[in-house]
C-alpha cells in the first residue's frame, strides 16, 4: 500500500517537493519533444502570529522584520511568503533554475527577490558544479528554508536561524558524492560573495565567502557540519565607532574591537535527522563569530514529533547565549572633567544599548501540524519565549518598558502549501 505524504520521513517529502516542481518537465518528456525541457512549482506560506510581549516585536529573522506584539497584536508578516521556482534542462548535463520569493522586506514591503539563479553542470553522475545565486550550504534545512512546507514546524528555531539569516551567496560551488562503509557522503565547496539590505539606507557586504559542507546519511539517519568565513562589511555602527575614538586610547581600543567596517566571520554549524517515519528526532548546533558589535554566539535547539495519520504532534527547546560580555564598562570616567564625563558616559550607555541586541535567549515551543490535503498542511504552535542576561533576545523594535528576563507567550497559526 502507498504511504501518505504526511506519514513519510521529512527525506520523502523533499523528493516528492522535487517532483512536484518537475511535473510540467515530465509531461514534456512523455510528449516526445525534442529541445529544453522546463518545469515550474512554486511555494507559499499564509500565517497568523501573536505575541504577549508589549513592548517589542517578535520576528522570525531580522532581515524579515515582523511586527507581531508591540505594533500588532497579530501579525501576517513573519511567516506570509510566497515562491515560485522555474528549471531548465537543455540537456542531461545541464540545468539552470531561478527562484523568486516574496516575503516582507526591511523596507516594510513585499517586494519579490530573486533567492536563487544558477546553472549547474552535471560532469559526472557524482561531480558538479554551479555558478550563480546559490543557497549557502549552512543549517540541516538550508536548501529548504523558505519552502517552510517540508519543514514540521511553523519556522526554524529562530535562536539558531536568525543568527545568521543570510541564505544565499553569488558565486561557484562543487559538489561531490561518495560512499564509504556503506554510509553516503556528500561533500560540497563553496566561494562567493552577497549583499544585502539590513535597513533602510544601510545594507551588509560579504566577500571571500568561502566554505566547505559535508553531508553523510544512512538508513533514516543523516548528519551535516558546514564551516564558513568571510569578511564582513556593515554601513551601520561607525558613528559609535567614532564618537568613542574621540575619548583617548582607551576610546579607540573600544571602537577597534567593536567596529563592523570591515571583520572577518566564522560560522560553523552541525546537526541531525532521525527520521524513521513514524516519529522524528533532529537537533542543531552552531557559533557565529563576527569579532565586532554583532558579537559571537552559539545557539542549539532539540526536536521531537511522532506521526499519528495526518497528525504530527512536536516539541521543541531552543537556546542562544553569547560567548562575549554584553555588558562592558566602557569607556574609564574616572580622572575625567565632568563635562566630559558626561559624555563618555552617554557613549558607555548606547555601547552597552547596542550590546545587549546580542541575543540571549531560550524557548520552549509545542505545536501541532496537519496534513488536511496532499499538498498543504496547516500548523498551531505557541512558544514561550524568555530574552536573558539583559539582552532583547531575538526581539526587534525595543520600546521603553522591555524587560529583559521576562517570559512572554507566542502563538501562531500558518498554511503551508505547494504546487
Amino acid at each position: 500500500m502507498k504511504v501518505p505524504m504526511f506519514q513519510r520521513p521529512i527525506t520523502q517529502r523533499l523528493k516528492t517537493l522535487a517532483v512536484l516542481l518537475a511535473v510540467p518537465c515530465a509531461v514534456q518528456a512523455a510528449d516526445g519533444e525534442a529541445g529544453p525541457q522546463w518545469a515550474f512549482g512554486g511555494f507559499g506560506s499564509l500565517g497568523a502570529v501573536h505575541s504577549s510581549q508589549r513592548h517589542a516585536d517578535f520576528t522570525a529573522n531580522p532581515l524579515i522584520p515582523g511586527q507581531a506584539g508591540f505594533t500588532h497584536p497579530w501579525s501576517m508578516d513573519v511567516d506570509s511568503r510566497l515562491g515560485a521556482q522555474l528549471t531548465v534542462n537543455p540537456s542531461k548535463q545541464w540545468s539552470a533554475v531561478v527562484q523568486v520569493v516574496s516575503e516582507r522586506t526591511v523596507h516594510h514591503d513585499f517586494r519579490p527577490h530573486i533567492e536563487w539563479a544558477n546553472v549547474k553542470y552535471q560532469a559526472t553522475p557524482d561531480l558538479s558544479l554551479r555558478f550563480g545565486r546559490i543557497a549557502l550550504p549552512l543549517f540541516l534545512a538550508a536548501d529548504y528554508r523558505k519552502a517552510s512546507y517540508a519543514l514540521p514546524w511553523v519556522r526554524p528555531p529562530v535562536e539558531l536561524y536568525s543568527s545568521l539569516p543570510v541564505s544565499s551567496s553569488d558565486g561557484v560551488d562543487v559538489g561531490y558524492r561518495w560512499t564509504a562503509a556503506g554510509v553516503k557522503q556528500e561533500t560540497q565547496l563553496m566561494y562567493g560573495a552577497t549583499h544585502v539590505r539590513v535597513g533602510p539606507g544601510s545594507s551588509a557586504r560579504a566577500h571571500g565567502v568561502r566554505g566547505i559542507s559535508h553531508t553523510a546519511s544512512q538508513g533514516d539517519l543523516s548528519v551535516r557540519a558546514t564551516l564558513m568565513a568571510a569578511q564582513l562589511a556593515l554601513d551601520e555602527g561607525g558613528e559609535l565607532v567614532n564618537a568613542l575614538g574621540r575619548f583617548g586610547s582607551a576610546g579607540a581600543a573600544l571602537g577597534e574591537r567593536y567596529s563592523m567596517a570591515s571583520k572577518r566571520i566564522t560560522a560553523f554549524s552541525m546537526g541531525f535527522n532521525y527520521d524513521p517515519g513514524h516519529w522524528f528526532l533532529m537537533g542543531e548546533f552552531g557559533r557565529f563569530n563576527a569579532r565586532s558589535l554583532l558579537g559571537d554566539r552559539s545557539a542549539w535547539y532539540l526536536s521531537s514529533g511522532r506521526r499519528w495519520g495526518a497528525f504530527t504532534p512536536y516539541l521543541t527547546y531552543a537556546r542562544v547565549g553569547s560567548n562575549t560580555p554584553t555588558s562592558v564598562p566602557g569607556i574609564p570616567l574616572q580622572g575625567l572633567a565632568r563635562g566630559v564625563a558626561a559624555q563618555a558616559a552617554t557613549v558607555n550607555n548606547e555601547l552597552n544599548r547596542q550590546l545587549h541586541t546580542i541575543a540571549e535567549q531560550h524557548s520552549a515551543i509545542a505545536g501541532l501540524r496537519w496534513d488536511f490535503a496532499s499538498h498543504a498542511a496547516l500548523k498551531l504552535e505557541h512558544g514561550r519565549v524568555r530574552p536573558l542576561g539583559g539582552t532583547q533576545g531575538t526581539l526587534i523594535n525595543i520600546q521603553p518598558g522591555f524587560q529583559s528576563g521576562k517570559t512572554f507567550g507566542v502563538s501562531s497559526v500558518v498554511v503551508d502549501f505547494v504546487f
